[in-house]
């Protein structure tokens, strides 16, 4: 549109950009940095967790028993669960990439 003899899509100076051609790519950098602001929230919501569960339990483990405060015995259980699908996810990664090379052989 034109208005006052300015084209709105030739910008500053008439330089030809369009806001849209502007844009610049994503980058590594600027994704660590969404991870590591979303990473910190997860800590404050995490830490707030453990502080507002202080309450000491007792946690009885195969033939151990023992008192933590809850928010922390639930965070052992969490992580517990979180290696547990890491590690499972590991394997299952070793095992694509075994087929995949055993593929690659044959093709050749």
């Amino acid at each position: 549109m034109v208005e006052n003899g300015v084209d709105e899509t030739e910008g500053v100076g008439g330089a030809g950009h369009r806001v849209d051609e502007e844009r610049l790519a994503r980058t590594r950098t600027g994704g660590i940095w969404v991870s590591v602001v979303v990473a910190a929230v997860v800590l404050v919501f995490l830490l707030v967790f453990i502080l507002q569960n202080s309450d000491g339990v007792t946690v009885h483990f195969l033939w151990m028993a023992g008192n933590l405060p809850l928010g922390v015995a639930m965070l052992f259980a969490v992580l517990a669960g979180a290696l547990l699908v890491a590690l499972v996810g590991t394997a299952r990664i070793l095992q694509l990439r075994r087929s995949a090379k055993h593929r690659a052989r044959k093709q050749k």
